[in-house]
């Protein structure tokens, strides 16, 4: 088969469209634009075959580099970003699992990014995913009038992946059928895909070098369709655990939050007595542990990190376009109520409780306002 055209390293880092700073989430080669055209030019060490940085330099891009001006935008441990790329620059697939809401997505896109500078060829797992979505499909007319030809072939992420060196993305992938999963076998151990409507030369497609596949796949959801041990045995699996440090984990709640609000319109910057109280309650009904060391009911929804954000987010915009102020304690509660009871609605009375019997003896004006507002919860 006829290789697709591939961008040079230089357009996919500093190629960026106009539209980029129009749109709600730019993809992380575009955001980051400038930083990875920064490590490229400062770029001396050894490169694995088809990357578009070294090692060295993309590590740096994910954990950050203060003397180039490389923002960090992962918070984990270091050696879990050698270990990821390291695994890349094999021939196994990564295979990144984690409680939901731990970043899986946001290092999965980081990686494809650095590595291959586009991290867009992403396949998304869910019960109705086929086949075609992650290999290939047909355009129909071209199909009937001209039969099975390279131009009638549409590329999904994974053949074009492989035809041109790339990372493929491929997010929650237990929650696909198990023989959907299966698809990915000959392209990991045998770096060939095949395409049996054709023939000759292009019913194989031999992957470049450059190629491979960052699956990610939640704690909570690994049951629904476990994979197969031959499909296990081809990725190298690593766990991403939740924040343990309360001030990096407040740091970053704070950080992304403000952020968020600039790009909503919102001038006021959030409160950090409203954020510690939020982290805390996130924490503990989290972990089902207070900060004095009382045990207490855990939520069964997702108190995440990532969840703690988009709270903070919400919190800020209430207060913003509702009264003109940057949140309180009240707009935690309301905000509260959507995260509780997503999974089980016990969890909602759970939440009550926290607030009822955990709240009351703690100091400080959002903890007491937090608990004079647990009447604004529903039910």
């Amino acid at each position: 088969m006829s290789r697709l055209p591939r961008p040079s390293v230089e357009d996919s880092f500093i190629e960026v469209t106009e539209a980029a700073d129009q749109v709600q989430r730019p993809p992380a080669e575009v955001k980051y634009a400038d930083e990875l055209a920064r490590l490229a030019a400062a770029d001396s060490a050894a490169k694995p075959p088809g990357w578009a940085l070294s090692v060295q330099a993309a590590r740096r891009f994910v954990v950050g580099d203060d003397k180039l001006g490389v923002s960090r935008k992962f918070v984990g441990d270091p050696s879990l970003i050698d270990r990821a790329l390291i695994t890349l620059a094999t021939s196994r697939g990564l295979m990144l699992v984690g409680e939901p809401g731990t970043a899986k997505s946001l290092l999965s896109e980081l990686l494809a990014a650095a590595v291959s500078g586009d991290s867009t060829l992403t396949i998304q797992g869910g019960a109705a995913t086929t086949e075609d979505q992650i290999r290939y499909s047909w355009n129909y007319a071209l199909l009937v009038a001209d039969g099975p030809s390279t131009r009638s072939l549409v590329p999904a992420p994974l053949l074009r992946g492989m035809a041109e060196g790339r990372t493929v993305r491929f997010e929650e992938i237990t929650r696909c059928p198990l023989e959907v999963q299966d698809c990915l076998l000959s392209p990991l151990s045998d770096r060939v895909l095949s395409v049996p409507e054709l023939t000759g030369p292009d019913a194989m497609v031999f992957a470049r070098d450059g190629f491979n596949v960052i699956a990610t796949a939640n704690t909570r959801d690994r049951g629904v369709n476990d994979m197969s041990s031959a499909l296990k045995r081809r990725f190298n699996f690593e766990t991403v655990f939740p924040i343990a440090d309360f001030g990096t984990e407040l740091a970053l709640v704070a950080d992304e939050a403000a952020k968020l609000l600039r790009r909503s319109g919102v001038t006021a910057e959030p409160r950090r007595d409203v954020l510690e109280v939020l982290v805390t309650t996130f924490r503990e009904l989290r972990t089902g542990e207070t900060a004095r060391g009382d045990s207490m009911d855990r939520l069964s929804s997702v108190m995440s990190t990532a969840e703690a954000v988009s709270v903070a987010h919400a919190i800020g915009l209430r207060g913003w376009f509702l009264r003109g102020e940057a949140g309180n304690a009240e707009d935690l509660v309301a905000s509260l109520a959507g995260t509780a009871a997503k999974d089980n609605p016990e969890d909602l009375a759970k939440l009550r409780r926290y607030l009822a019997q955990q709240v009351s003896w703690r100091g400080g004006d959002q903890w007491r306002a937090l608990h004079q507002a647990r009447h604004l919860l529903p039910g």
